[in-house]
């Protein structure tokens, strides 16, 4: 890539930048559905496990947002920001062997002096930090609930990461067997509707910044001068 293509590239990004901090919208969610019939023959192929967790949350939620041929999207469905069932599926052995095949997301944000003690809990425990999210990747949406409510615990700092895998597995065997289970029915704190990105802190304002703002300006001469002609 030639140095003016770089230069503009840096000026793209520094606008768009500006814009989403400015106006928002850096997520634009789909609110059209798939048809059921194309959903089906999309997991029609499927493993049991992934065909299993899509077939459910159709029934919980009603059909996806978006389907591709390796998942199926919702939006802002229950407490969730997002949900990603998917036909690939993840070995995972915590706290026992299972498939990773359903993803929920929502709005959390995590200080970067907690991630290694959530990445000690579960592995599938996911921090998003610039985005301001975090999701949970398992097997079923309330193995998901209950490793979100004890990522909370960790954060908050109500358990060690030692403290969460001990009532994880707890907390699975009494919901499999029916007992009362409730950081695996509901979430147990708030979460917002609101983005909040780490956009974390400007380090380049050397000479590539100056050129870069250089050319921001050329580009916007440009844009006037050509307004007039027309």
């Amino acid at each position: 890539m030639e140095q003016e293509e770089k230069l503009k590239t840096a000026v793209t990004a520094m606008g768009s930048d500006l814009k989403v901090q400015t106006f928002g919208g850096a997520e634009k969610t789909t609110d059209t559905v798939v048809g059921i019939n194309m959903v089906e023959s999309i997991i029609n192929d499927w493993n049991a496990m992934s065909k299993n967790q899509a077939n459910h949350t159709i029934q919980q939620y009603g059909p996806p947002n978006e389907a591709t041929q390796s998942r199926l999207i919702w939006y802002n469905n229950g407490p969730w920001k997002r949900t990603i069932v998917y036909r690939d599926e993840i070995p995972h052995d915590f706290p026992q062997p299972h498939t990773d095949v359903i993803e929920n997301y929502i709005n959390y944000t995590v200080p970067p002096e907690m991630f290694s003690e959530l990445a000690k809990f579960d592995g599938s425990v996911i921090v998003e930090r610039t985005r301001g999210e975090v999701s949970s990747r398992c097997d079923m949406e309330a193995a998901n609930i209950l490793a979100l409510n004890l990522m909370n615990d960790i954060v908050t700092g109500k358990l060690s990461a030692e403290e969460a895998r001990d009532k994880y597995c707890e907390e699975t065997s009494a919901f499999m067997m029916n007992r009362p289970a409730p950081y695996a029915e509901k979430l147990q704190f708030n979460v917002s509707n609101i983005e909040k990105y780490d956009t974390d802190v400007v380090m380049i304002v050397d000479e590539m910044a100056e050129q870069a703002v250089e050319k921001m300006n050329d580009i916007a001469d440009n844009n006037i001068a050509n307004n007039r002609l027309h």
